[in-house]
């Protein structure tokens, strides 16, 4: 098992549509690339790999707004030892109460922050710990059900109408990245954390080390993690390489505090 990584989190993502694990290219639904037909084993195969939180997500309940894999996603919840963070198609606070009741440690939501903010209100009174905001943006635009539709809302205006109601984290993507090997936004990510107050998680187009290292060493603006996806899947990365990088990057930087009189 990999030592923790502290303040900062590498966090392999499963996307599921028709029960198979995929990932989509910038959220298009048509580019769509398959990596298994076992979510559970998947799980398990991060799990083992050393990761210390996974990012699961039903593609088909963020573009219908149901959530079909909820048994599937039950027993990731209850046979996984790490926490496990999920979205996808949680609009009203039924959807958001019952996946907390199944198991996940923090439920995501997306779209009904913008188009029902009561809601999330309302879920951050009952669950205030339990629930982050996926900021999914083209532009600097956020993008709403399943990145289909434009909002008309930026970045960094939702993050701070979220922060107000009393969110604390958000997952922010550039879907024009996503799944394309084109390296992560740092620069919109580090200003979107640092303009906002508040802690986010990078998602979208990380493709090597270098691309975490960028986000880990700005992290003190607020950044807490990164998830990975295709780049884990066509082995453009490795896992436990990556951990291991961070481990590293984290005992150095202790040393350089440590040596500052």
């Amino acid at each position: 098992m990999t030592a923790p990584s502290g303040d900062f989190q590498v966090i392999p993502a499963i996307d599921m549509k028709g029960g198979r694990c995929v990932r989509l290219e910038e959220g298009d639904a048509s580019r769509l690339r398959e990596y298994g037909d076992d979510p559970l084993a998947m799980a398990l195969h991060w799990q083992e790999q050393g990761a210390e939180r996974l990012h699961l997500v039903d593609l088909d309940g963020a573009f219908s707004g149901e959530g079909p894999h909820l048994q599937v996603a039950a027993a990731i919840f209850r046979t996984l030892r790490i926490p496990v963070q999920y979205g996808g198609g949680l609009r009203t606070l039924e959807q958001i109460g019952r996946i907390l009741d199944l198991g996940a440690r923090r439920a995501i939501v997306g779209t009904a922050a913008i188009t029902d903010p009561q809601v999330l209100e309302e879920a951050v009174k009952r669950w205030r710990g339990s629930l982050a905001v996926a900021i999914d943006a083209r532009a600097g635009v956020v993008a709403v059900r399943g990145w289909v539709d434009q909002s008309g809302v930026s970045a960094l205006e939702l993050a701070e109408r979220v922060r107000m109601i009393g969110i604390e984290r958000v997952i922010y993507t550039d879907v024009s990245r996503d799944g394309t090997f084109r390296g992560v936004n740092v620069e919109e990510t580090e200003t979107l954390a640092r303009r906002s107050g508040l802690k986010v998680i990078a998602s979208g187009g990380v493709t090597t080390a270098d691309d975490v290292y960028e986000l880990w060493r700005r992290r003190q603006s607020g950044i807490e993690g990164v998830i990975l996806g295709r780049a884990l899947y066509e082995k453009r990365l490795d896992f436990r390489h990556v951990q291991s990088q961070l481990t590293s990057w984290q005992g150095d930087a202790g040393k350089e505090d440590h040596s500052v009189p």
